[in-house]
């Protein structure tokens, strides 16, 4: 009994980790296309280089409401 379930833990651990690295790689993919296509006259990176926050918060929202909209669709 205690094998099945060590096995069924580490089945859901490889499931959620190859969800953990789909939604990031989405998430990067997403940014980019915002950036290149959304954001033709800002340059994210550079402006992060120079240390420009509001760029940085702006980047960082992106993300976030790119990974609730990644989390709902893989929850179903």
């Amino acid at each position: 009994m205690e094998l099945q379930f060590l096995y069924a833990t580490l089945f859901n651990l490889g499931i959620n980790l190859c969800y953990t690295i789909l939604a990031l790689f989405i998430g990067v993919i997403a940014l980019v296309i915002i950036d290149k296509k959304l954001l033709k006259k800002i340059e994210i990176e550079e402006e992060l280089k120079n240390g420009n926050i509001a760029v940085a918060i702006f980047s960082s929202t992106i993300l976030i409401f790119i990974a609730l909209i990644i989390s709902f669709g893989l929850k179903g």
